[in-house]
């Protein structure tokens, strides 16, 4: 039996990824996008910097390497750039009267908000992780929750930014430089 000619391969076009307009996009917006991830306006520039970034992984190591690197004067900026999660609207107001109290204990011992990372936490479950945690990390000395903050710091941007680079936006996870938000799985704060 013959055969007849093979027809060539189907290429598809290349469609642009949201990694490839984030390679591609002005510094300023790129910048005002991950100052969306976390307010620290050295971080976004290196970031920024060091575009473009090969693949997706390439980039949320160079954002966590980045993190790592921040100094006292950084992490104080983006923390202060954090806030609490909104409840959800059934929550009862001795859960609310809780979390503030937590909460002012927690930034009269450290002088910051308080930020920990909540992603993959059922909504349900939210609230007492965030309550455990305040109480757990009451315990800490200055300089060990401020290593506790940079930490939960690094993860938050590592999802924001892998949050945007699905496309959902600009990480919407994140509170606006000096603004408040409703965080899923973000920063308890303010």
């Amino acid at each position: 039996m013959t055969r007849g000619p093979t027809l060539p391969a189907h290429r598809l076009p290349h469609l642009p990824t949201p990694l490839d307009a984030f390679n591609a996009a002005p510094d300023e917006e790129v910048g005002a996008l991950l100052l969306h991830c976390l307010c620290s306006p050295r971080w976004s520039r290196r970031l920024a910097d060091h575009r473009p970034y090969p693949d997706v992984a390439s980039l949320l190591a160079a954002a966590d390497e980045a993190a790592y690197d921040l100094g006292r004067a950084d992490l104080t900026e983006a923390l202060a750039g954090e806030s609490l999660p909104e409840l959800p609207e059934d929550t009862y107001s001795a859960a609310h009267t809780a979390l503030t109290a937590a909460h002012a204990a927690y930034e009269a011992k450290f002088g910051h908000v308080f930020v920990i990372h909540l992603d993959g936490t059922p909504p349900e479950e939210r609230l007492d992780r965030v309550l455990e945690g305040i109480y757990s990390r009451l315990k800490n000395d200055p300089e060990d929750e401020r290593v506790m903050s940079a930490e939960q710091l690094r993860r938050l941007a590592h999802g924001r930014l892998r949050d945007l680079l699905r496309g959902a936006g600009p990480c919407p996870s994140a509170a606006p430089p000096g603004g408040t938000n409703n965080p899923h799985g973000a920063a308890p704060g303010r």
